[in-house]
Order: structure tokens, then C-alpha cells, then sequence
């Protein structure tokens, strides 16, 4: 029997779909969008060169075309998910690079665009926590008052090492300071963690988890560093070849890491979605459903669940 109580199927952590249906009661889908923003750590304002792992799109693979417009984007991709699931409402999701990087008015155009189609119920806008001003708060906490918001903040890990070594460029406490300043004003924050990081052991891992724990956060991303072509990693893992997880290691790390997370955080992603086309390493990432059914498989084996010990 299932003892975990966020569940409507055999998973054993806080799904995202659970969550969208127990909260609107119906199917709702994200909506990914590429609207043409920068980053503070490419354009040369806090860095050069963007984080050492991110791709030519920023991160938004899966995002619309930037050739098109917003609206064009979501109307595309609403359509192809809507093969799948008929009778959804919709969340737009700002997901390339930086999508609180430019002037508050250019973001009230671009959001409110979105917020404009038909059926969309909410935003989740993907951004870093160096990259919020006073008045961008302001505004987002205007918009929460209208619409269901949520902000995701990209940290990766704790370790400042790490940080240093895959160019970040802003530190632990402007992370944590950040998700203080969203809570304030009651907007839902979801964190960005990337397992495998170069040199990281799984102790590392799992300090970020226990960190995040003890923070007023809504939602978690659970990523595998996927090392993709003409990227910085690319050139530093052929040139150092440093350890990446086998998939037995990242399942082992993930489940650690549910177990420690209180059960109420959303897990809104568990493993990375690279394209084919362009992954170096990990191999095994390319089955990404296999990657999700062994996750099931040994928790049950296991017999153990997200939160578990969240407590100790």
C-alpha cells in the first residue's frame, strides 16, 4: 500500500500533475516560451559567457521558436500538447535565460500577452535571484493578486565552489535572500538543482536538498547534468573526463534527496530532458521514461517515500 499521501497514481513524491489537479481540478499543461531575454552572466553585467552547462537556447530546448512571436509560439505548442490532452487549461511558461532580465514595462507586454489566450489560468516565469529588482517585485506581486504565479530560481547547488566553477555569478545568500523577498509578498518559488555536477560528491547533492528543506519553498526541479555540444562543459569534460553519474548513482541520489525534502514541496521535474541531437553524456538520459520507471520501481523496492526523513 502507498503510504504517501500527495498521490493519486503509484508515485511516491508530490507530483506536479497531482498537484495541478488537486488545486484546479482538471488537466493543465505548461506552455513553454523563448521570449527573447538575455542573462546578466552572458551580457557581460555580473559575467561573461553564460553557466558553463547551458545550451545556445538558454536552457529552453523545448521552449517555442524565438524566430516567431509570442503568441504564435503558444499557439503552436499548445496545439501539439493538445493531441494528448483535450480538455486542459493552460500555464505559460517563460522559460529561456533570464525571463525577469529587461525594464518592468517590457515585461508587462510580454506577460500580459500570454495572460491574454484563452484559457490560460497562470505563469511560471524562469528567472535567477540576482535578476529581480524592487520594482519588478512590485509588479510580480501585482500580478499574483490576478493570476496563479510562480517564480523559478535557478541555484544548482549550495557548494560555492561549484557555483565559481560553472560561472554563476551570484552567491548562496542572494539566492536565499531572494526567496525571502518572493515569500513576502506570498508568490510560489520553485528551485533549480542539477545533480552530477563536475566534482561534486553525492554528500554535496545532498546538502543542497537539506538546505532548500529548511526554506519556504513550494516546488523543486531535480535535474542530471546533461553535457551538451558547444558548450564550456563540453570542452572541460573532454579535456578532464570528471565523473558522470551512472543511472544507478542518480536514482540512488534522487530518491536520497526526496526522502529529505518535506512532502509537501512539489517536485516538478526528476530527471533532465535533453535533445538527442545534441547530448554528449549521459547516454542513459535519452530514455527518459526508463529513468522515471526505475525512480517508481526502487522506491517501492525500498519502501520508502518523499519526506521521510525530512524531520530528522
Amino acid at each position: 500500500m502507498n503510504k504517501f499521501k500527495y498521490t493519486n497514481s503509484n508515485k511516491r513524491y508530490h507530483t506536479l500533475d497531482y498537484y495541478y489537479k488537486n488545486r484546479f481540478g482538471q488537466k493543465v499543461f505548461k506552455v513553454s516560451l523563448n521570449a527573447g531575454f538575455s542573462c546578466p552572466n552572458i551580457d557581460g553585467t555580473v559575467g561573461y559567457g553564460g553557466c558553463i552547462y547551458c545550451s545556445k537556447t538558454g536552457s529552453g530546448e523545448f521552449a517555442g521558436n524565438i524566430e516567431d512571436s509570442l503568441e504564435d509560439q503558444f499557439i503552436s505548442i499548445r496545439d501539439m500538447m493538445h493531441n494528448k490532452w483535450k480538455d486542459a487549461k493552460y500555464i505559460g511558461y517563460f522559460q529561456a535565460r533570464t525571463n525577469t532580465y529587461a525594464p518592468v514595462e517590457e515585461l508587462k507586454k510580454r506577460y500580459e500577452k500570454i495572460l491574454s489566450m484563452d484559457n490560460v489560468i497562470g505563469l511560471n516565469i524562469a528567472t535567477r535571484p540576482d535578476s529581480i529588482s524592487e520594482e519588478c517585485l512590485d509588479y510580480l506581486e501585482e500580478l499574483n493578486k490576478k493570476t496563479y504565479l510562480t517564480v523559478e530560481l535557478g541555484l544548482q547547488t549550495i557548494k560555492e565552489e561549484t557555483s565559481k566553477l560553472i560561472n554563476r555569478c551570484h552567491t548562496l545568500d542572494c539566492f536565499t535572500n531572494m526567496v525571502k523577498e518572493l515569500r513576502k509578498r506570498n508568490i510560489d518559488v520553485v528551485v533549480h538543482i542539477i545533480n552530477g555536477l563536475p566534482y561534486e560528491t553525492k554528500e554535496d547533492m545532498l546538502n543542497t536538498v537539506k538546505y532548500l528543506n529548511k526554506l519556504d519553498i513550494q516546488g523543486i526541479k531535480i535535474h542530471m547534468l546533461s553535457i551538451t555540444k558547444d558548450t564550456p562543459l563540453e570542452k572541460m569534460y573532454q579535456e578532464n573526463k570528471f565523473h558522470v553519474l551512472t543511472k544507478e548513482e542518480y536514482i540512488d541520489i534522487v530518491i536520497n534527496q526526496l526522502e529529505l525534502l518535506r512532502p509537501e514541496i512539489v517536485i516538478h521535474r526528476i530527471t533532465g530532458d535533453p535533445k538527442l541531437d545534441e547530448l554528449i553524456e549521459p547516454s542513459w538520459l535519452i530514455k527518459k521514461f526508463g529513468v522515471l520507471n526505475d525512480i517508481d520501481k526502487e522506491m517501492v523496492r525500498r519502501d520508502t517515500y518523499q519526506g521521510i526523513k525530512a524531520y530528522d
